[in-house]
C-alpha cells in the first residue's frame, strides 16, 4: 500500500507549498534579484588600472591568473616593487588570489583608510538624504573598526552592501585552516555585531578559533570569517534560489585554491552558506577535508554522494531551529533539495545541543561549537553524534585532541 508520505498527491502539495512560500516572500520582501546596473566600481577601477600597469618596464600579469602564477610573480619582485603595487593598486592587490597574505593585509588597510575617508565626506554631503548621511556614518565607523590594530583583512570591497573576509591566526603557519561561510543578510555592516555577536561572521570565527585552541592547544590553526560573496538580503527570491550561491561558490573556490601551504581545510557553512558550500563542493580542491553544515535549507542535492566531493560531509540542526519548517525540495530552481540531517541524505549527523535556534551554533559552551572545533583540528573520534549509536563516527581514524 502506498503511504501518504510518498504519494504523488503529497509531492504536488509540497510543490505548491514551496511556490506559495516563495510568492509570500516576494510579496513581503520584494523581488531582490533585480538591481540597477552601475558604472565601474572602485574594485573594478583598481583592476583596470592594474591591467594597464607596468613594473620595472614589464606589464603586470592578468589579475585573474592562476594563484600559483601570481604567487610566483610577487615572489620575483623586490620589497620596494611590492610596496609600489600595494600603494598604486590597493583594492586589486587586497583581493587578488595568489598575492601573499601579508601583502593583502597591507593593501586592504590602505583601501579601508581610503574608503573611510570617502564615507566621512559623504556624511556631510548635502546631496544625500538624512538617511543616506546616516548610512555613510555607519559605514565609516565599520571601516574604522576593520582598521583596528591587529586585524588581518584578507578581502575587502566597499561597493554596495560590501564584501569582506578576516583571518584569525597565522594562515602561513597553520596546520589546519577553517573557513566560516555565513548566510543571508551578511554584508559589511553585519560582519560583526555587539549584540548577538555569535550570529555574525566575526563572532562565529573568533568563537571557533578559541574553541579549536581549547580542544587542541598544540595544533596551529587559522580561521577565516568569509563574507566575501554577495549574500541574499532577507527571505526573498535570492534566498530561495541558487543564484547567489553559484556566484559565491566561484569565489569560495578561488579563496581555497589561493590559501598558502597544503594544510587541510574545513568549511563550516551556516544557513544559506550551506547552499554555497553545496554548489561549490564538486569543484573544491582535495585539501578540503570537511564540509560541515548547520541550520541548512539544503545543499542543492538529494544525497551527499551527489556533491561529488572527497570531503567528509557533516550536518547538524538544533531542535528549535525554524529552518526545519522550510520545504526541503527543489522545484523549477526554487528550494534547495533534501534535508542534510535526514537519514537518507547520508551526511554524518552531529549533535547541536545547546545551540538554541537558528543563530546559536557558534555560541560558546554548545555541543555544536565543540563539534565544529573537533572537526577543525581533525579530532574526528571526539565528536558528539546526534544519535547515541555513534554512527556519525563510523570509519573515522582521527584521534582525540590532546
Amino acid at each position: 500500500m502506498t503511504s501518504f508520505d510518498t504519494s504523488p498527491q503529497l509531492n504536488v502539495w509540497r510543490a505548491l507549498l514551496a511556490l506559495a512560500v516563495v510568492f509570500v516572500m516576494l510579496a513581503t520582501t520584494g523581488w531582490t534579484a533585480l538591481r540597477n546596473q552601475r558604472g565601474a566600481t572602485p574594485l573594478q577601477a583598481s583592476l583596470t588600472a592594474w591591467e594597464h600597469g607596468r613594473i620595472g618596464g614589464h606589464p603586470l600579469p592578468d589579475p585573474q591568473s592562476e594563484p600559483t602564477r601570481l604567487a610566483r610573480f610577487f615572489a620575483s619582485l623586490t620589497e620596494q616593487d611590492r610596496s609600489t603595487l600595494v600603494r598604486k593598486y590597493s583594492l586589486a592587490v587586497g583581493n587578488m588570489n595568489g598575492a601573499p597574505v601579508e601583502l593583502r593585509y597591507r593593501a586592504n588597510r590602505l583601501a579601508l583608510a581610503k574608503a573611510r575617508k570617502v564615507e566621512r565626506e559623504r556624511m556631510h554631503d548635502k546631496r544625500l538624504t538624512q538617511a543616506g548621511q546616516h548610512e555613510a556614518g555607519r559605514r565609516m565607523h565599520r571601516f574604522g573598526d576593520l582598521l583596528e590594530k591587529g586585524r588581518h583583512i584578507l578581502a575587502f570591497d566597499p561597493e554596495g552592501s560590501g564584501r569582506v573576509a578576516e583571518v584569525f591566526g597565522d594562515l602561513r603557519e597553520a596546520e589546519r585552516v577553517s573557513v566560516v561561510v555565513p548566510g543571508v543578510d551578511t554584508d559589511l555592516l553585519t560582519f560583526q555585531r555587539t549584540q548577538r555577536k555569535y550570529a555574525a561572521p566575526v563572532g562565529m570565527a573568533k568563537s571557533l578559533y578559541a574553541a579549536e585552541r581549547q580542544v587542541s592547544p598544540s595544533t596551529r590553526t587559522a580561521v577565516i570569517a568569509w563574507a566575501d560573496y554577495t549574500a541574499p538580503s532577507g527571505l526573498g527570491i535570492d534566498s530561495a534560489t541558487a543564484m547567489r550561491a553559484e556566484e559565491g561558490a566561484v569565489r569560495l573556490n578561488g579563496l581555497v585554491r589561493a590559501l598558502p601551504g597544503k594544510s587541510p581545510v574545513s568549511l563550516f557553512c551556516h544557513s544559506y552558506g550551506s547552499v554555497v558550500c553545496g554548489v561549490a563542493a564538486h569543484s573544491l580542491p582535495g585539501r578540503v577535508s570537511d564540509i560541515a553544515v548547520a541550520g541548512s535549507p539544503g545543499m542543492r542535492v538529494e544525497r551527499a554522494a551527489q556533491l561529488h566531493t572527497s570531503a567528509r560531509v557533516w550536518a547538524m540542526r538544533d531542535s528549535d531551529d525554524w529552518i526545519q519548517d522550510v520545504p526541503y525540495m527543489e522545484v523549477g530552481g526554487l528550494g534547495h533539495g533534501a534535508d542534510p540531517v535526514s537519514a537518507g541524505f547520508g551526511a554524518r549527523v552531529l549533535s547541536a545541543a545547546g545551540a538554541k535556534g537558528h543563530a546559536g551554533y557558534f555560541e560558546p559552551g554548545t555541543a555544536s561549537l565543540f563539534n565544529f572545533a573537533e572537526i577543525g583540528v581533525g579530532a574526528y573520534r571526539s565528536v558528539h553524534c546526534a544519535h547515541e549509536d555513534g554512527v556519525c563516527r563510523t570509519g573515522l581514524s582521527g584521534t582525540a585532541a590532546a
